[in-house]
């Protein structure tokens, strides 16, 4: 990704978006490379930057399909499997604790229901 043009927020050209943006609309960028850049600025921290792609050269975004559907269920509700009881937790377990609430805080109260 060689120099590309700098924007400050909200002043970018026409013509020009986010991946975000693009998703709203239906669009992907499609393997195009980075056109440009915003930079938000920020008080304490360096300045957000958001990547620009062409909209003209933007495709669909691909139809969800059967099997990627299935897929994606299967992957939420590994996502939702305590590991150490087996059970759908009714959330996403965090990572940070590897298991559900009950299981990673056995002598809690509010988990003794």
């Amino acid at each position: 990704m060689g120099a590309v043009p700098v924007y400050r927020w909200r002043l970018a050209p026409d013509g020009l978006a986010t991946r975000r943006q693009l998703r709203a609309a239906g669009l992907r960028p499609g393997g195009q490379d980075v056109v440009a850049q915003l930079e938000r600025p920020r008080r304490r921290r360096g300045p957000l930057v958001a990547f620009l792609y062409r909209i003209d050269l933007a495709l669909p975004v691909r139809p969800m399909t059967t099997a990627r559907r299935a897929a994606l269920a299967a992957a939420n509700q590994a996502r939702r499997t305590c590991p150490t009881c087996g059970r759908d937790a009714g959330y996403v377990i965090p990572t940070r604790l590897g298991e559900c609430t009950p299981c990673a805080f056995p002598n809690s109260e509010q988990c003794a229901a």
